[in-house]
């Protein structure tokens, strides 16, 4: 069956606000710990120095969203299975929402000056506006804007 005619998902906690707030960690692995913190810091992040040592850093990114950015060995150290080369594979998409088309192209400029690679073609879809990176380790980020009133009404 195609996704074009398979029946929606049923949702029964359906909303636009979560049931209960959380923190948010998303742990990804990284070849060199101070290479990652110049290029995110480049690109205007702040990193909390009560979890950063020499295998891992916690970058700032939201209210309560972290990225934990261990080197490999410390990262292979939560999970049972093989990490995956980031730079062949796909395994995540990491999103973040900005406040304008120009925040979306001034940061895309920033992460490309500081290492970064394209990742695919801008999307103007009008109401969406997005530009996708990969950063010093191969992890696809897309920057993105959304226009209020079409997530509104």
């Amino acid at each position: 069956m195609s996704t074009e005619h398979a029946p929606a998902p049923t949702i029964t906690n359906a909303g636009t606000a979560p049931i209960k707030a959380r923190k948010l960690f998303v742990n990804i692995p990284v070849n060199d710990v101070q290479k990652a913190i110049v290029f995110f810091e480049h690109l205007g992040f702040a990193f909390n120095t009560q979890f950063t040592d020499a295998s891992a850093t916690c970058l700032l990114v939201g209210t309560d969203a972290y990225f934990m950015l261990m080197v490999k060995d410390r990262f292979a150290g939560f999970s049972k299975k093989p990490t995956g080369d980031s730079r062949k594979e796909t395994n995540a998409i990491f999103a973040l929402a900005l406040d304008s088309r120009d925040e979306v192209d001034s940061l895309f400029a920033k992460a490309l000056a500081a290492g970064g690679t394209k990742a695919a073609d801008l999307q103007d879809h009008g109401f969406m506006y997005v530009q996708s990176f990969y950063d010093l380790d191969g992890h696809h980020w897309e920057l993105f804007w959304m226009d209020p009133t079409a997530i509104n009404g």
